[in-house]
């Protein structure tokens, strides 16, 4: 992704393991770890501060697998307390990790078959060329799409969204009279 421009990821978790829920109960932050493929985990040591993920539940059938909310990396790669036994006695640096704080939940979750039917404006996503990657990265254009799929995220409806980025702003108060 280009240096010094938010970058934007898909990060998938087995909902069993952590889900989106088990992230925004345990305040919204958490560190993303036990990665082990050596492309994904290039993908994390590419993250920066502010950039943006896609939280993705996969597993559990076609129906479940799908976009549900969004996070921001809030700490970039360090090593982890991951056993080396969890690395298979590897070592390396296998026990990597980013931290992660809750934007928004997806407005309607994005699943993974309507990505697919949108074959055209997906070209070039790599969850649908190397879909076995928990990490990977999301070319801007489609993170906009997906974000229209799902309407959005967060607190606001996407209407409030559209006002808020087209009102006037007010006129600056005038200040109180002297008495």
């Amino acid at each position: 992704m280009v240096k010094g421009r938010q970058s934007y990821w898909l990060l998938k978790t087995e909902p069993a393991e952590w889900s989106w829920e088990d992230q925004r109960s345990n305040g919204g932050v958490s560190t993303w770890d036990g990665v082990r493929n050596h492309q994904a985990l290039n993908h994390m040591k590419s993250m920066r501060l502010g950039d943006r993920c896609f939280f993705y539940h996969s597993g559990g059938g076609a129906s479940a697998r799908r976009i549900v909310g969004v996070v921001e990396v809030v700490k970039q790669w360090y090593l982890s307390s991951v056993p080396d036994s969890f690395r298979g006695g590897r070592g390396g640096d296998a026990a990597g990790a980013v931290d992660v704080r809750s934007l928004g939940e997806m407005r309607r979750p994005v699943e993974l078959r309507q990505i697919k039917a949108e074959a055209d404006a997906m070209k070039g996503f790599a969850l649908l060329k190397q879909p076995r990657l928990s990490v990977v990265p999301v070319p801007e254009g489609i993170w906009e799409r997906i974000c229209e799929m799902g309407g959005g995220y967060g607190e606001t409806t996407e209407e409030e969204d559209e006002e808020a980025e087209t009102a006037t702003p007010p006129p600056p108060s005038s200040p109180p009279a002297n008495k």
